[in-house]
């Protein structure tokens, strides 16, 4: 039987690779690469560069969200938490796959048939033209801090593996993220997914079954690792693990990334079916990565929580299936940032673009969409690099709890239950829940999750904005008796 012991490495034995991590990474980094940009090659209009020009398949729409929700949070995040926490850092992962599967049962048929492109569109139908401007500044700011999430794994990665500072390491995830989607807008997000969903597959599974074979192994196992928290869901208190997993389903429904796959299927089956696939994909991805980081927490305890799964992967595996692992969760990052700034982009280039400044030019229009995937990116960075050592899952769930706080009621009554609230009752609710939420959290410091302080403040507004005209109407046809 083995004993592990918790061993001690300097930095620069942390950041060593061998000829064959670098030869087997840098290989399937040009791989990927190559056929992403060589499979959005003839993308020159706007609606082929956000929407495939509506004919993709399920397999094509699973890999644009898997390889969106599978990215810095799901990997390296999942770790970094499961470091400290244990097992309660895979709600990221189960959370999302059942937001998913709620998307792909009950929204992706009549949001498909709708035949729009963005979120906003719907909500400018049912609500007038305020809603949809109002609701593409709401998404796009939790959509941000996803993007800052995965910026904050990326930056970490690309340091470690190649030694860089961090403002050079986040130079070349802007360079990553520009070859990715820049040249292929959702096409090329949605075959990098497909790519790197493969890879880390592969390689994130076999480090999963590594480290629980070799924690296994260990004499003290009980000792080191207690019930509680190390192997409960509710690790960080039930009441926080359910608010970040309502917060997950509620902001996975209504971010424009996972929306505008939808829109680009060919047909509303197609949607739901690659909408399920994504979530089959995710659901699973958390556990290796939780493995990982206790496996990590044992034998280097010392270490930085964020570098948990890439000195792993780094440390422990063959060299050549490490570099492949490196890559694939590098790619996963990127694509990560690259689906979130698209969808931000999608957005801004119709909503505002479209909506507000009227230009009628495809062209133009492909031009502000490209524009804005590269800003949304730079700031990303910028925020994360002044945020380094945070964790990469809170910035997440604050993420979904507030893009959700403020769409997701007027959303789902457009959807269900359509032409019963008025457009602006709508509208202040949009805009009054997502204040509140955002002062609570940021201006007052409640502990309690911005999720449930907007949504309560939408659900008053929109109950009052259903209950008045109904009143109105009721006294109108006692008065006319």
């Amino acid at each position: 039987m083995t004993i592990l012991r918790p061993l001690r490495f300097s930095a620069e034995t942390m950041i060593s690779l061998t000829l064959g991590h670098v030869v087997s990474l840098v290989a399937t980094l040009v791989v990927i690469v190559s056929i992403t940009v060589y499979s959005a090659r003839a993308v020159t209009s706007a609606e082929g560069f956000s929407l495939c020009g509506r004919s993709s398949g399920a397999m094509l729409i699973a890999g644009g969200i898997s390889g969106t929700c599978v990215g810095g949070a799901a990997t390296i995040g999942t770790a970094q938490m499961a470091f400290s926490i244990g097992l309660s850092a895979w709600w990221f992962t189960a959370g999302v796959g059942l937001a998913l599967i709620f998307l792909a049962v009950f929204y992706a048929y009549p949001l498909r048939k709708s035949g729009l492109e963005t979120l906003p569109q719907y909500l400018n139908i049912h609500y007038g033209r305020k809603a949809g401007p109002l609701a593409s500044i709401i998404s796009s700011l939790g959509i941000l801090f996803s993007a800052v999430a995965s910026s904050l794994s990326g930056i970490s990665l690309i340091a470690l593996i190649f030694g860089l500072a961090s403002w050079q390491a986040a130079a070349v995830i802007i360079i990553l993220v520009t070859a990715c989607v820049l040249f292929g807008g959702l096409k090329g997000a949605g075959v990098s997914g497909l790519l790197k969903m493969a890879v880390i597959w592969t390689t994130l599974f076999a480090a999963g079954l590594l480290a629980c074979l070799s924690l296994s192994h260990m004499p003290d196992f009980d000792a080191v690792f207690p019930a509680f928290p190390w192997f409960s869901l509710a690790g960080r208190g039930m009441p926080d693990c359910l608010g970040n997993l309502a917060s997950l389903i509620v902001g996975t429904i209504c971010t424009q990334t996972y929306i505008q796959a939808i829109y680009s299927a060919s047909n509303s089956k197609v949607a739901a079916i690659g909408t399920l696939t994504a979530a089959v994909i995710t659901i699973p991805v958390g556990l290796p990565s939780v493995a990982v980081g206790m496996f990590m927490h044992a034998m280097h305890p010392d270490i930085e929580p964020i570098l948990a799964l890439p000195m792993y992967l780094a440390l422990y595996l063959p060299s050549w299936l490490g570099g492949i692992g490196l890559a694939g969760i590098l790619f996963s990052i990127v694509g990560s940032i690259a689906g979130l700034a698209l969808g931000i982009g999608t957005m801004v280039s119709n909503d505002i673009g479209r909506g507000i400044l009227r230009i009628a030019d495809g062209r133009r229009i492909l031009l502000i969409n490209r524009g804005t995937v590269l800003l949304v990116t730079c700031l990303a960075m910028a925020i994360a690099l002044a945020n380094a050592g945070t964790y990469v899952l809170d910035w997440n769930y604050m993420s979904m709890a507030l893009r959700g706080a403020g769409v997701f009621v007027p959303m789902t009554l457009a959807i269900f239950w359509p032409r019963r609230l008025s457009a602006a009752w709508a509208v202040l609710s949009m805009m009054a829940s997502t204040a509140f939420a955002v002062f609570g959290r940021f201006g007052l410091g409640l502990s309690v999750n911005p999720l449930f302080t907007g949504l309560s403040v939408s659900l008053l507004i929109i109950s009052l904005g259903l209950m008045i005209p109904l009143a109105r109407q009721r006294r109108a046809e006692r008065s006319g008796q």
